[in-house]
């Protein structure tokens, strides 16, 4: 009887088509080489938590690794189990533009939307469901 191997690891996040093209756009008109864009979690803000994003020049070895719809995104290792099947988005409302995070593991915001309290994904169960969906 064979042994299955390791179970495969779940895509940490994913972004609408929204969010790539704007991705790519920005990145496209960047006057420097871009590798990807930097994706985190802070401390910080009313709700105890906020969401970071910044250009990536390089790669740091410990980031995890996110290629979806012509994006290259690189993962805070702190910011892992936080951002577990989250959703970027980018979204265009009447008086504001700007990217949303759309996360499972966000348990409330903050009334100026600046910032969140996020539970970290723990469970095997959380991280399969992620998997499967």
């Amino acid at each position: 009887m064979a042994i299955p191997g390791p179970r495969p690891r779940p895509q940490v996040m994913r972004l609408s088509e929204a969010a790539a093209g704007r991705i790519r756009d920005i990145i496209g008109k960047s006057e420097r080489p871009i590798a990807g864009v930097r994706v985190g979690v802070q401390n910080g803000g009313c709700a105890g938590m906020s969401y970071t994003m910044e250009y990536a020049e390089t790669l740091d070895p410990r980031d995890e690794i996110v290629d979806d719809k012509g994006v290259r995104l690189f993962i805070d290792p702190k910011a892992v189990l936080f951002l577990l099947g989250t959703e970027m988005d980018f979204r265009v409302d009447r008086f504001s533009s700007g990217f949303v995070f759309n996360n499972p593991n966000q348990t409330s915001a903050c009334g100026c939307g600046e910032s969140v309290a996020i539970t970290p994904a723990k469970q095997e169960r959380d991280i399969g469901s992620i998997s499967d969906a």
